[in-house]
């Protein structure tokens, strides 16, 4: 899925963005390849509008953000549309259509594009599937399905374009805890096993620690969660921190968690 890449994945440059209030005040970072970045904050500190900003939903009154070079601020349609193609999107409540069954909802991006067979789609649909551990449920309706396995369908369906880029929004919000540790297992899995670079906006501490402290191994024909013993050691996870629109904080794990900085050690707490 993921490629090799010489420079950021995407980079936002001086990022001003208002409504009737300002939402992100000069927010500037860059996500490396192959890298998860994520994003912390409380309510309303401008988390999800990176996100819709990076699938040019909404564009900047001013700054740049830039995915693989291209400034989606200011693409037309078309250059957005190649853009989006290169992206997942695994949403809170991950927003299934509840008249398809499973295998149609992964489906369902292939299908309307329509560049691909029937029988490929499916092939493709049921491999990945089978990556989220969902193979046997292809054709169960959404509303037999527990919290836990419709995000994990809503990753499946990301997938099925082989993105380079993931985006995730709250992913685990609403789950219990062991539900949620199956969710960042894959959330990793997607990045150690195919490279690809990813986003996650959550408030959830617990879990976007377990994404930076766990790497996936190969043993034998399993993949197996490794938890990293030592946080100064972890490589391939950044945090950024947004406060009221504007990045109180980015580096790693390790730097956060011994941050002197009040409003870290209060959002910590």
């Amino acid at each position: 899925m993921g490629e090799a890449s010489c420079g950021p994945i995407v980079s936002f440059r001086d990022v001003t963005l208002s409504f009737e209030r300002p939402i992100l005040r000069g927010v500037s970072f860059d996500l490396a390849p192959g890298t998860t970045k994520i994003v912390l904050g409380g309510s309303g500190s401008g988390k999800t509008t990176i996100l819709r900003l990076i699938l040019g939903l909404l564009r900047p009154d001013s700054g740049s953000v830039s995915v693989e070079g291209t400034d989606v601020a200011r693409s037309g349609e078309e250059e957005l549309r190649e853009v989006r193609l290169k992206i997942g999107m695994v949403f809170q409540e991950g927003a299934l259509f509840d008249s398809l069954t499973v295998g149609e909802n992964v489906a369902y991006r292939l299908s309307e594009d329509g560049k691909l067979e029937p029988e490929e789609i499916e092939d493709r649909v049921r491999e990945m599937l089978g990556f989220v551990g969902l193979r046997a449920f292809y054709d169960r309706m959404p509303s037999e399905l527990s919290g836990g396995q419709r995000r994990r369908v809503a990753v499946a369906r990301a997938l099925l374009a082989r993105p380079r880029i993931m985006l995730y929004d709250e992913p685990t919000t609403g789950l219990d805890p062991v539900t949620s540790t199956t969710i960042t297992d894959l959330i990793v899995k997607v990045r150690d096993l195919d490279g690809v670079s990813s986003i996650m906006v959550t408030h959830q501490l617990r879990d976007a620690f377990n994404i930076a402290r766990t790497f996936i191994r190969r043993e034998g024909s399993a993949f197996v969660p490794r938890a990293i013993e030592g946080l100064e050691n972890l490589e391939g996870t950044e945090f950024l921190m947004l406060r009221e629109g504007r990045v109180q904080f980015e580096g790693t794990a390790h730097e956060l968690v011994t941050s002197d900085l009040p409003y870290i050690r209060q959002f910590l707490s």
